[in-house]
């Protein structure tokens, strides 16, 4: 799916009255198919350019084509058949946490399937197979049949990432897909993801602060700071020069957020030896 910007500029919802927009009017193209890595510090506005490419709020000025097509002149239905067409995930999963995986997995599926199927699933998962391989592709499916809540935050990150793997999207915006993972699932999840979506000729454009991830995952690097595009450039092209300018009075992020104490526990959950599920009966409250 093609990107097309044209003097966009953005204002987050929740920023104060009269606060600078988050965007600032930018050009900007990505070609159907093409995977783009965002990087830059905190508050560069990277958030704020995938909510625009997700249809989720409109521009504040210029224009948006998504696909050939701008959102925010189209009827209502057709604006909703768009957004079916587009995967948004976001840096903490909206998953509901008494939910069972297969279920949330399955949910990518959600704009693809009726009214009456879609709370079929809810009870009787419709196609536990096809979760179970979008879970295996990210080293999770053991963890099929297992609530939400009794997740670590690295796994629930990466269930987020395994809908994507159902979603009849042809584009897929991702933000922050390693913030809550350790150095060597990080480098597995990203593998992953990247690789699905070549296989399904998908869009990618996905914001890191793994700058070194990106680098090494991405063909083209954006680098984002205070709201406009710093530079955009192949990734070999982009210099120790360009990121000491980027993240200047921001170093320490250049090189990726350390682990918490918390990340350390889900290192080691994620990192634990654990026996083949059993067969296990969903009762859903």
């Amino acid at each position: 799916m093609k990107l097309e910007l044209d003097g966009v500029a953005a204002r987050h919802p929740a920023a104060r009255p009269g606060a600078a927009p988050a965007l600032q009017p930018l050009r900007l193209q990505v070609a159907e198919g093409e995977h783009v890595a965002v990087i830059g510090p905190s508050g560069a506005g990277k958030t704020t350019l995938l909510m625009v490419l997700a249809c989720a709020m409109p521009p504040a000025a210029g224009t948006l084509q998504v696909g050939g097509q701008n959102p925010w002149v189209m009827p209502r239905r057709a604006l909703q058949r768009l957004r079916g067409r587009l995967f948004l995930a976001p840096q903490t999963p909206p998953l509901p946490p008494r939910q069972r995986v297969v279920t949330a997995v399955l949910a990518g599926r959600l704009p693809s399937i009726g009214l009456w199927a879609s709370l079929r699933s809810l009870f009787y998962p419709s196609d536990i197979p096809a979760a179970h391989a979008a879970l295996e592709a990210f080293d999770l499916a053991d963890k099929l049949f297992e609530r939400v809540d009794r997740l670590s935050g690295g796994e629930r990150q990466r269930v987020g990432l395994a809908r994507a793997l159902l979603a009849p999207a042809a584009l897929w915006l991702v933000d922050e897909p390693l913030s809550a993972l350790d150095p060597t699932r990080s480098r597995q999840a990203m593998q992953t993801l990247v690789q699905q979506a070549q296989a399904r000729g998908v869009t990618l454009v996905a914001t890191l602060h793994h700058v070194e991830m990106a680098l090494k995952s991405f063909p083209r690097i954006i680098g984002m700071r205070d709201g406009q595009v710093a530079f955009d450039l192949p990734a070999p092209q982009v210099s120790a020069q360009h990121l000491q300018a980027l993240y200047a009075q921001h170093l320490h992020e250049l090189d990726g957020p350390a682990l918490t104490p918390y990340d350390a526990l889900d290192h080691a959950a994620d990192h634990a030896p654990s026996a083949p599920p059993l067969p296990v009966v969903m009762h859903c409250r």
